[in-house]
């Protein structure tokens, strides 16, 4: 390496198979082996609603229409307690509306998991 080459203060090195500053001011890229493309599959999910919806089961490729089960959430609970202390005799409402709870998404046919909607 001459000192023409030298890193100039304050500036690193330069690294093989990146573009390096040539004197003119351009550009010089350094040929070297080819990297593999890397592929990342996208899972785009169908979005669910607070009500059955149709819908391919991807464990066992039926087109069904999904079983919905709902669940008690901490938001759910929260309703309660703010309820407790407004008036006490509702403080179960929350746990009988569903539109106060998660709907977890299941398939009839297999009862795998497909997805929740959350309110």
């Amino acid at each position: 390496m001459s000192t023409d080459e030298l890193p100039q203060k304050g500036q690193p090195p330069p690294y093989e198979g990146e573009a390096e500053a040539s004197r003119d001011g351009g550009v010089r890229y350094q040929s070297g082996p080819a990297q593999p493309q890397m592929v990342v599959p996208v899972v785009v999910s169908h979005p669910m609603g607070p009500k059955p919806t149709p819908f391919t089961c991807p464990s066992c490729n039926q087109q069904v229409v999904t079983r919905v089960e709902h669940k008690s959430t901490t938001k759910t609970h929260l309703f309660a307690i703010l309820l407790c202390l407004i008036c006490c005799p509702c403080v179960c409402v929350p746990y009988c509306v569903d539109s106060c709870q998660n709907a977890d998404h299941y398939c009839p046919n297999c009862s795998a998991y497909i997805g929740s909607y959350n309110h």
